[in-house]
């Protein structure tokens, strides 16, 4: 079970992280989660979104670079210990992590980690979280389960 992270290709200069922002509020789009990272002249800024067709499609007219790109989210309790939990699971089976970003949800106690684990593994990884009690969500549940 996976949701679709947003990669976006964004100009490292003032302004552009604040346009990105003024055009999914003229578009209604939602943010849940967001996380950036920087080279010289450009970034990368990795989001997941409400509504991924429309945002695609706000994107494509903006004529940003993007990509798609399948993630693993996993609801943790809001407590000390729950990601190294989390952790432990996925190093336990031999599975590498590309990257990863956190987000509180809206549920009192209730965190969200992003995992991104190659395409490979994404099927092991999420078996074996849930095999733990760390079953990802699915796009849907991300929007639907934290109201």
């Amino acid at each position: 079970m996976t949701v679709n992270q947003m990669s976006v290709f964004i100009e490292n200069r003032p302004g552009s992280l604040s346009a990105f922002g003024d055009l999914l509020r003229e578009n209604d789009i939602d943010m849940r989660a967001l996380s950036i990272a920087d080279v010289e002249n450009y970034g990368i800024l990795r989001v997941i979104v409400d509504d991924v067709y429309k945002t695609s499609t706000v994107l494509k007219n903006a004529s940003y670079v993007f990509k798609i790109t399948p993630v693993l989210a996993v609801p943790l309790k809001d407590s000390a210990g729950s990601l190294a939990d989390a952790l432990d699971v996925l190093g336990g089976n031999d599975i590498n992590i590309e990257y990863l970003y956190a987000f509180v949800g809206r549920q009192k106690d209730r965190a969200y980690v992003i995992f991104r684990v190659a395409d490979a593994d994404m099927e092991k990884a999420a078996q074996a979280l849930s095999a733990r009690g760390f079953a990802p969500v699915s796009q849907e549940e991300l929007k639907l389960g934290d109201r």
